[in-house]
């Protein structure tokens, strides 16, 4: 598999089924080098028992087609459409085929769609431009824009820029007849019109929207009560909003039509007093509201290694119950891969130990697992009798399968898969990993995998880390893993202490002690590999990883000096100057390095620098915010006065999701520098 193989890693978005459970519809996309963009459509997917992946057909032709979503009446099909240098905008098109009808001309485009339960109505995020910004006013670009003041802690975002000018709302629209006759611009007059009133013309027939949120600050997820009398949205009106991380449920009026773009009462908070992160919302067909959130503790800042709780509201009364927690975050980590109610239940997607299986979560807190194996379910909805749920498995980046569900809405049925997307990947070549674990210093297993490239070997290896540190590894094929193993190199990789997916205990191990037990992890898993694999070369090894992962890569060339190169990408280097400019600087690095300076200078990499011996690749992006440029740039200016060989590679316009969402051509030319860097210093 080789760089440019990107283009056949096919990958599922969001799933929508129609209310009889007949159909589904999935938003499928895939990296172009021809347009250098990712690009997809929305594609059909019948549900019948008899339903196969040769049935799959491509229902919609823009350039890139999202977040599908059936009207509860099943008439209507509502997506997000984006066309060649324009922002997403709410479209809808008659269920049964047809020409869409544009429904939004939001200047910034379009996030998050939800249906009212009588199917006449909209809800959408979209961000509202501060006026004079963001192209609002002809001619005037963004370098003659005026000073923006800033008088809070958190005000920009990675791929967003700056968000205090750009706050997030939620608004409603009515839907139009999209059987009704288009609206036609009027032709100019004979002689020429004057440009007075005769040169008014029919409009551009998009509907007006009306604003329900207003407080500053960023909303989403919006849902429909079941009556639809409220719209419930995830969003921080508290007042110390600025400072903690707290966010929660608020149930808005819906404004009639014809209302002023303000809410008519204020919002009601429906997630009570405790300090919750809120991850994920829903509304069942039984009026049930579903949550997903994490505990922050009494300062609502503790979010270290945070495992996500499901939560229930019950109706009471034309108001809301208080909530209740139905599963337990020691047992269960619930995923952001939405949820998906049904009359007493909802199925959501635990995340653990690689894997990301499906659960069937009751009100009274019965969980059940009913999809599981080897793979990562990342999108589900459900229709009817069926259960629609997207996956990543080890033969593909994405695909889609369906269960039966019976009277009770449990699975009646074995999965049945309704695509094979991931046949493309396969053609190109496919090397299948093992699945390993293997002790640390201390005797703490380490789970992982480690994936060995055709031939009797001995093969020079690549030590890879995940960024996080809360996320983990999976099953699931991957492109970093295949193109390395492709190109003739061993790939371990394992999910050392600080990872998600083992339980809170394992993700605190390296809070304020980051560079000690997960360095220990990584080094005892790598040598565990090596010890298990005569194959492998243990005296030709490399090392890289990104974000968190370039923290423990330059952590790790500093303390171990078996290392004949390495990549450090996007890395959290300088945990002191992290603060203050990385969008997350106001929390991160002092939750996870600790308050003191001088403690934090333990575990700094940029303050090791100078033992680092390897040659060393460092890779950024111009516009990340995340983790800044400048941390780049200190390390490798620092590894330069060290005289490390080393060099810095720099990716304009793209920001910290460079490896996974950035130009498929830089993307490419990403992993070209990657290999060529190890074929320097560690050629196969």
């Amino acid at each position: 598999m080789r760089p440019t193989d990107i283009e056949t890693f096919t990958q599922v978005g969001a799933l929508t089924v129609d209310p009889e459970g007949t159909r589904a519809v999935a938003a499928v996309a895939h990296a172009s080098l021809a347009a250098d963009a990712t690009v997809g459509q929305l594609w059909e997917l019948p549900l019948g028992d008899d339903a196969a992946p040769e049935a799959a057909r491509r229902l919609t032709r823009g350039r890139r087609d999202l977040a599908p979503r059936f009207s509860p009446d099943g008439r209507l099909l509502a997506f997000l459409r984006a066309v060649p240098g324009g922002k997403p905008q709410v479209h809808v098109v008659d269920a049964r085929g047809g020409e869409p009808v544009v429904v939004t001309d939001q200047p910034l485009g379009v996030s998050d769609l939800a249906w009212s339960p009588d199917s006449t109505r909209l809800a959408f995020v979209a961000a509202v431009p501060e006026p004079g910004r963001y192209g609002t006013v002809d001619g005037l670009g963004p370098d003659a824009e005026p000073a923006r003041r800033i008088t809070t802690v958190r005000y920009s975002g990675n791929g967003r820029g700056y968000t205090i000018d750009k706050r997030s709302h939620v608004f409603v629209v009515d839907v139009p007849d999209v059987g009704a006759e288009p609206t036609y611009e009027r032709a100019p007059d004979v002689p020429a019109d004057t440009g007075d009133d005769a040169a008014d013309t029919a409009g551009s027939g998009v509907p007006e929207a009306r604003r329900v949120t207003s407080v500053d600050t960023d909303h989403g997820a919006p849902a429909f009560s079941s009556d639809g009398r409220h719209l419930l949205v995830v969003a921080a009106l508290h007042d110390g909003r600025d400072t903690d991380l707290r966010s929660d449920v608020w149930s808005f009026p819906v404004p009639p039509a014809g209302a002023p773009d303000a809410p008519a009462a204020e919002p009601v908070r429906l997630t009570g007093d405790e300090n919750l992160d809120v991850s994920a919302l829903a509304v069942g067909p039984d009026g049930l509201v579903w949550f997903a959130a994490g505990e922050l503790g009494p300062d609502g800042r503790d979010f270290v290694a945070r495992t996500t709780a499901l939560y229930v509201i019950e109706p009471a009364a034309g108001a809301f119950a208080a909530p209740r927690r139905v599963t337990d975050p020691a047992a269960h980590d619930v995923a952001d891969a939405g949820l998906a109610p049904v009359p007493g239940a909802v199925f959501a997607v635990d995340r653990t130990r690689g894997r990301g299986p499906v659960l069937r979560v009751g009100s009274d807190g019965d969980v059940a697992m009913v999809l599981g194996g080897d793979l990562e379910a990342t999108a589900l909805a459900v229709g009817g009798r069926s259960l629609v749920v997207a996956v990543v498995t080890p033969g593909s980046a994405g695909d889609v399968v369906a269960l039966t569900l019976d009277a009770s809405h449990r699975p009646a049925s074995e999965p049945r898969a309704l695509t094979d997307l991931g046949v493309a990947a396969r053609a190109s070549g496919v090397v299948v990993p093992v699945e390993e674990e293997h002790p640390s210093a201390d005797g703490t297993p380490v789970h992982g995998w480690v994936a060995v490239p055709a031939g009797t070997g001995p093969h020079p290896v690549l030590l890879m880390i995940h960024g996080g540190p809360f996320a983990q590894y999976t099953t699931g094929l991957f492109d970093e893993t295949q193109v390395y193993a492709s190109a003739g190199y061993a790939v371990v990789y394992c999910n050392p202490r600080g990872s998600a997916g083992y339980g809170r205990e394992h993700g605190l191990a390296i809070k304020e002690r980051m560079g000690t037990v997960d360095l220990e992890d990584v080094l005892g898993f790598l040598d565990g590999v090596l010890a298990a694999h005569p194959e492998l070369d243990a005296d030709r090894v490399g090392i890289l990883g990104g974000s968190y992962g370039g923290y423990l890569t330059a952590w790790t060339i500093a303390h171990d000096h078996r290392f004949a190169a390495a990549v450090v990408e996007r890395g959290f280097l300088d945990p002191e100057t992290f603060i203050g400019t990385s969008d997350i600087g106001s929390f991160f690095s002092e939750a996870y390095t600790g308050a003191d300076p001088a403690h934090r200078a333990t575990q700094s990499p940029q303050a090791v620098v100078d033992q680092v011996r390897t040659p060393t690749l460092v890779v950024h992006s111009e516009q990340d915010l995340r983790c800044p440029l400048s941390q780049a740039e200190r390390y490798y200016a620092a590894l330069r006065r060290g005289g490390v060989d080393a060099e810095l590679l720099v990716f304009p316009g793209e920001n910290h999701e460079l490896s996974r969402a950035g130009r498929p051509r830089h993307r490419v030319q990403r992993f070209d520098a990657i290999l060529d860097w190890f074929g320097r210093y560690l050629p196969v």
